[in-house]
């Protein structure tokens, strides 16, 4: 099972905003079959058969095996991904871009950039998964409280600064087995904490 699946096909996106889908496919952290879906998640198995085979014919779960049973032949299904990531050009013209953004200190800029990460990663290691090579990355996170407004904008024009150093030191963009890395830095206020 792949770790990641990038969603792109907005006809995909409705089919997996079925809350019955989202269920099957919660319930198949282990493999299972139409009629072990149903016992666990109190659906006729036909209901559970019908939904995971429109999960199947898109690409969301597949044949793990075929089992007999009482005469019948089960059939055994796995998830093809561990998680579902949403691609940002599910929204077409109305999707957040950050090429479009011309304030790059504003929340939209922010998610615009976010947003464009989360598919390019999520390609990526899709990408790195098919060929059996881990992706490089790295990432920082952390948590800071800041006295005043203006402490922050201090803070955010000494950190853009020594961020320009950095890039200016070891970006090479001649070398023939370089390769190019987006970096991404933002902040923004945690949702329900004193801002």
């Amino acid at each position: 099972m792949a770790s990641v699946q990038v969603v792109d096909n907005p006809r995909h996106a409705a089919l997996l905003a079925s809350p019955v889908r989202q269920r099957i496919l919660e319930a198949l952290d282990e493999p299972g079959s139409a009629s072990t879906l149903a016992q666990k998640l109190g659906l006729s198995r036909q209901a559970v058969a019908y939904h995971v085979k429109q999960l199947e014919e898109n690409g969301y779960v597949r044949l793990l095996r075929e089992e007999s049973r009482r005469g019948c032949t089960e059939r055994v299904v796995e998830r093809t991904a561990r998680y579902l990531v949403a691609a940002n050009g599910l929204f077409g013209g109305a999707a957040l871009d950050a090429r479009r953004l011309r304030d790059k200190f504003s929340s939209e800029y922010l998610l615009a950039i976010a947003a464009r990460m989360t598919q390019e990663v999520g390609e990526a290691r899709a990408a790195g998964e098919r060929v059996g090579k881990p992706v490089p990355t790295f990432s920082s996170d952390a948590e800071i409280r800041f006295r005043t407004p203006s402490d922050r904008q201090a803070f955010a024009e000494e950190l853009a600064e020594i961020v320009a150093r950095l890039v200016a030191r070891y970006h090479d963009d001649k070398h023939p087995d370089g390769r190019s890395y987006r970096f991404v830095l933002g902040a923004y206020p945690i949702p329900g904490r004193k801002t």
